[in-house]
């Protein structure tokens, strides 16, 4: 972490999350979602998310006790857990429209298993992500057929479960010290020309949009039982996270997940989603892309902390690309990272890599898998689909 930098993401007293432009409407086929975020005070993030409807959003994030956050956010692992959610949901109610069947209600769970081995001090750390448990309770008049036929439909229309499901290969990086672009060593070299530093984009802190909506992330108020425990910065075996999501459709048309970390005293967090063109809240792809910066971020701030590197003024521009349709795709993701300091050049490129192998989402988006899914249709279990 920087210990120069003082601004909190509550600092203007804003929401949490709120809407700061806005955009001209939906676009279809090819969507890459932008996000431009920048490490604030301790673990606190934030974020600049351009959604699919050209709309940008403020969203914001923190760590948890166990590594030493102030709690006020959700933890990145919960904005990819909501944004899973809300992708799926998104295109089980279009496909359902499409195909004359009603939905009386939707309901969708999902838990996420991760783990990380090795250390922070010595630099040996790596993340991996396995299969998620998908849980997709749905009240229909239509028959049994045609509820798990859709749901199937929905999974294959989905780019946040192609994420999963296709192990995205030749996600890049750009480096950005001290101002001046330099080649990366040990993962793929972005072929975008360079990004805008976030600095010089925003050069006054993002406000809210006359009128937007105050309760797009809220801290409920609730906990897991027990008490947090310090992550500690070497592991002995596997140190296993367990993220845990339940989604609804919602009377106003958005879609609310309630999302908490797996451990004892873990706060839960509800975020808002829109998977229409209304844009009353980010869309699902928008919060899974934040998702994966804000988890980035976490491992970049933790190396500099444990391995005591002489780097601040974390920011990075991150472009996420998504292929909508009946067989959805996710393609690489191209990272920029912008960092300052007095280390040597290689300690700035070793940063790069080393984070990128130790973050939980890249681990997801590199590995293949295929998630578990569970249909519960008018209160009975009736397929384990995919």
């Amino acid at each position: 972490m920087d210990p120069t930098l003082t601004d909190t993401i509550d600092m203007h007293g804003d929401p949490l999350g709120f809407k700061l432009r806005q955009g001209s409407g939906g676009a279809g086929g090819r969507q890459t979602i932008k996000v431009e975020a920048r490490q604030m005070a301790g673990h606190q993030k934030e974020t600049v998310v351009t959604d699919r409807t050209g709309d940008a959003w403020r969203l914001t994030s923190d760590e948890g006790k166990h590594l030493r956050g102030t709690d006020l956010a959700p933890f990145p692992l919960g904005f990819f857990n909501a944004g899973l959610q809300s992708d799926l949901y998104g295109r089980l109610g279009a496909l359902a429209a499409s195909r004359g069947i009603a939905l009386e209600d939707v309901e969708v769970s999902v838990v996420n298993h991760y783990w990380l081995t090795g250390s922070f001090i010595q630099g040996t750390g790596e993340g991996h992500a396995e299969a998620p448990d998908i849980e997709v309770r749905v009240r229909s008049t239509a028959g049994r057929e045609a509820v798990e036929s859709l749901v199937a439909a929905a999974l294959d229309a989905s780019p946040a479960i192609a994420l999963l499901r296709g192990a995205v290969t030749g996600n890049s990086f750009a480096l950005y010290v001290n101002g001046r672009r330099r080649q990366v060593q040990g993962v793929t070299n972005s072929p975008a020309p360079d990004a805008a530093d976030p600095y010089r984009s925003y050069a006054r802190a993002p406000r809210p949009l006359s009128g937007g909506r105050a309760d797009l992330i809220e801290k409920t108020g609730k906990q897991e039982p027990g008490a947090s425990q310090p992550a500690a910065p070497a592991v002995d075996g596997k140190l296993i996270r367990n993220i845990h999501g339940e989604g609804r459709r919602r009377g106003d048309g958005l879609f609310e997940t309630e999302t908490w970390l797996g451990l004892p005293g873990s706060s839960h967090f509800r975020l808002l989603s829109d998977e229409t063109d209304g844009a009353g809240a980010p869309s699902g792809l928008a919060l899974l892309s934040a998702g994966i910066s804000f988890c980035y971020m976490t491992q970049l701030s933790r190396y500099i902390e444990n391995m005591k590197m002489n780097i601040r003024r974390v920011r990075l521009v991150q472009f996420n690309p998504y292929i909508t349709g009946d067989k959805a795709a996710a393609e690489p993701i191209d990272t920029h990272l912008f960092l300052d300091g007095e280390a040597p050049e290689e300690t700035h490129l070793q940063l790069l890599t080393i984070a990128a192998r130790t973050c939980y989402l890249h681990a997801a988006a590199n590995t293949p898998v295929d998630p578990k899914v569970r249909i519960i249709y008018n209160g009975s279990p009736i397929a384990r689909a995919a």
